[in-house]
């Protein structure tokens, strides 16, 4: 991780085309052009063609493509990437964030409020269930960079919404404030990371759960896409819960 490096991403990014374009309003989403200038300043690097498909950056760590959401548009990639270099799939999650609603015609906004939500690296799991059959593939790598950031939110009242649809604030734009941490899966032993501490050899989805802090519901679905990483395996039941244990 390096703080300096991202600031001066985050710096080209709010004194560039992008944001003088307006929030929301470029072609790409604020947080997945500062991760793109972090990870590769290069513009050459930059959106190359390789096997029909555009790659975010191509540089001498392989293939990084940075995934806001929508892990299913990756598949067709990763197929493709996959067989001719490493590919790192970048994932941001928000840790804290400040909605602002704002009204995206005037660029209006409104009162700054700290979301009660605090994001931690396990809200990846729901992505990663999209692509489990890539996770053990030996150029697979995934990187996960925790965020606080301000989060811009169209309001409803300017959404132009059909009758019968809900009504709510839409995301419009996030810009990021700082960089929290960076958790990269490069080997199966990194994958230790979501082990939670004093975790017993064998285990159920309740344990993991209560040790974790996820709850046991959100546990189970985890321990899913671990299985499916070869992290743990199943060893028999407990009752009418399976009993886990970690492979690494």
């Amino acid at each position: 991780m390096d703080k300096e490096k991202f600031y001066t991403a985050l710096e080209t990014v709010l004194t560039g085309e992008h944001i003088r374009a307006g929030i929301g309003t470029y072609g790409e989403k604020t947080v997945h052009s500062v991760l793109k200038n972090y990870f590769e300043p290069y513009a050459d690097g930059h959106e190359q063609k390789i096997g029909g498909f555009v790659a975010d950056i191509v540089g001498e760590d392989g293939i990084i493509e940075i995934q806001t959401a929508g892990f299913e548009r990756l598949r067709k990639k990763l197929d493709a990437f996959l067989q001719v270099s490493r590919v790192t799939v970048v994932h941001p999650i928000p840790r804290y964030k400040w909605l602002i609603p704002i009204n995206p015609e005037t660029g209006e906004q409104g009162k700054k409020r700290k979301s009660p939500k605090m994001g931690t690296p396990y809200d990846i799991f729901p992505e990663l269930y999209k692509i489990k059959p890539f996770l053990t593939h030996e150029n697979f790598r995934l990187c996960i960079v925790m965020l606080d950031v301000d989060e811009f939110r169209q309001p409803p009242e300017t959404e132009g919404l059909k009758r019968g649809r809900r009504r709510g604030y839409v995301r419009y734009d996030r810009i990021p404030k700082d960089l929290v941490e960076e958790i990269h899966i490069n080997c199966k032993s990194d994958w230790e990371y979501f082990l939670p501490e004093g975790l017993p050899e064998e285990f159920t989805s309740k344990d993991f759960g209560a040790l974790s802090g996820v709850g046991q519901k959100y546990a189970s679905f985890v321990l899913n896409i671990l299985t499916a990483a070869e992290i743990v395996e199943i060893i028999g039941k407990s009752g009418r819960s399976y009993l886990y244990r970690s492979t690494i």
